[in-house]
């Protein structure tokens, strides 16, 4: 049997960079802002003026991390911390915040990853743009 899913749009990748690029911009941030599909593939990148160019591929990172754990960076982030250093033996693991996955309407249709400034800032500008997504249908 088939079943139908949701799939991330490039409209709906532009609207959620969109939406954390304003947030970015806002604080006076410069950031690298990836959004990937629900295989981790890039649907989006946008490099901000300024940013430095190794955030691009850690923007991608975090995203990906993000669906492959199915779960927001900060989360693996906040183990190692916890002491849980074996996280950062696993395959594909970012544990940095700035990733998390987008969820619409219970499913996991892709991830956003931010890189360019401290972790809590990649944190508050993934934020931003997960806040448009909840609003996607």
């Amino acid at each position: 049997m088939m079943s139908t899913k949701r799939v991330l749009s490039l409209e709906a990748a532009k609207q959620i960079a969109a939406a954390a690029h304003a947030e970015a911009e806002k604080n006076g941030w410069t950031m690298v802002i990836a959004i990937v599909d629900d295989g981790a593939h890039l649907i989006y990148l946008e490099r901000m003026d300024g940013t430095q160019i190794g955030s691009v591929q850690v923007a991608q990172d975090k995203a990906a991390s993000a669906v492959r754990f199915k779960r927001p960076t900060k989360a693996l982030e906040d183990a190692v911390a916890g002491g849980r250093i074996v996280v950062m033996k696993l395959a594909g693991a970012i544990p940095v915040e700035g990733g998390v996955p987008i969820i619409v309407g219970g499913d996991l249709v892709g991830a956003i990853g931010i890189s360019g400034g401290t972790s809590p800032q990649d944190g508050v500008v993934a934020a931003a743009g997960i806040a448009v997504a909840g609003t996607m249908t």
